[in-house]
């Protein structure tokens, strides 16, 4: 059977260097040390230096050399400004795959500036145990092993009265192409004691966070009816929620807000799927189990700041701020051609 190659140890070329001082020949030297003599002659030719010849320490570290070039640093090694770039984006909360898709479009055409989000997420799970590791893990967006059916809790149809069902919502809400069409729920915290309202606009996926002290109709009312008139009128079309009954007093926003409501199947989830991905995405920033109590409105802008700024694979990697002043600036552009 074909014996493995191994590289010499530096136990062996200490002895080669001995044995060519004292002129021995390679083919006696191999087999003196169990090799090949492509292997002495080979290693002679490597390392041997004009002035010394072949010497145990140049001979170590021209071999050294030659397996650190081989194996070059990766680019997300933790000394280098790669690294630290990744670092500083994760701590604003972005994904990997927003890191890897923004630095492609930063640095097009210089593929050491840029790195694939597989690398990223390597990196960190590669990363040495310590504190440092544990911080990187937990801002990763965490996946949920499970979702508890809404069919598991009360059945809450028949609470709301004249509901109007999202299947007669106009169609320029379902084709995501024209903006003003939102979506709603609510977040909960500790043992439902604590709520924080969502608004999500659909085609440019912008989000409004509202302060709630409790998850009552009367707080819902109040808090989304503030929040929507912070948005300009043509943003403020239709709005569509589950059947929760924090939306029982649903005809007095549409009529503080102008807002058409919406309401969705029971169980259907996926008929507001723009919300509940965002739902998901938010628990970074208010985790599940934990008292949503303690964020004011100042503190919930500041989440929503940070989400409107992350670019996102289905705007084409602009941000929803990015997608939401384009639709304004083409509103206005609109509104001066009629004018003139």
């Amino acid at each position: 059977m074909t014996s493995r190659y191994t590289h010499l140890q530096p136990e062996e070329r200490l002895t080669l260097a001995s044995l060519v001082q004292q002129g021995w020949s390679g083919r006696s030297i191999a087999r003196l040390l169990g090799r090949s003599p492509s292997t002495v002659c080979r290693e002679l030719a490597r390392n041997s230096t004009s002035r010394d010849g072949y010497a145990l320490r140049s001979a170590q570290a021209a071999c050294r050399a030659r397996r650190d070039a081989a194996r070059p640093a990766p680019k997300l090694h933790p000394q280098g400004r790669l690294w630290h770039t990744v670092c500083d984006l994760l701590l604003w909360r972005w994904s990997p795959q927003q890191i890897a898709r923004t630095l492609q479009r930063m640095h097009p055409d210089d593929p050491r500036q840029s790195v694939s989000h597989e690398t990223i997420y390597n990196a960190i799970y590669a990363y040495p145990r310590g504190e440092l590791k544990k911080q990187l893990l937990a801002l990763l967006r965490q996946g949920r092993s499970g979702r508890r059916p809404r069919s598991a809790g009360q059945d809450r149809r028949g609470l709301i009265p004249d509901m109007v069902s999202i299947h007669v919502r106009p169609p320029e809400a379902n084709d995501r192409l024209m903006p003003g069409h939102w979506e709603g729920d609510l977040i909960k915290g500790a043992n439902n004691r604590s709520a924080v309202g969502v608004l999500v606009e659909r085609s440019t996926r912008l989000v409004l966070l509202c302060r709630m002290p409790d998850a009552t109709a009367e707080s819902a009312l109040a808090a989304f009816t503030a929040k929507l008139n912070q948005v300009a009128r043509p943003m403020r079309q239709t709005l569509t929620y589950d059947q929760g009954k924090e939306m029982a007093r649903h005809r007095e926003l549409a009529q503080a807000t102008g807002v058409r409501v919406y309401f969705c199947d029971p169980h259907s989830p996926w008929q507001r799927g723009s919300c509940e991905n965002t739902n998901g995405l938010l628990r970074q920033f208010l985790p599940k189990g934990t008292d949503l109590g303690i964020h004011d409105q100042a503190a919930l802008d500041s989440i929503a700041d940070l989400m409107n700024n992350r670019p996102r694979e289905t705007l084409q990697w602009r941000s929803p701020y990015q997608a939401f002043q384009q639709f304004m600036q083409a509103i206005a552009q609109q509104q001066d051609a009629t004018i003139h």
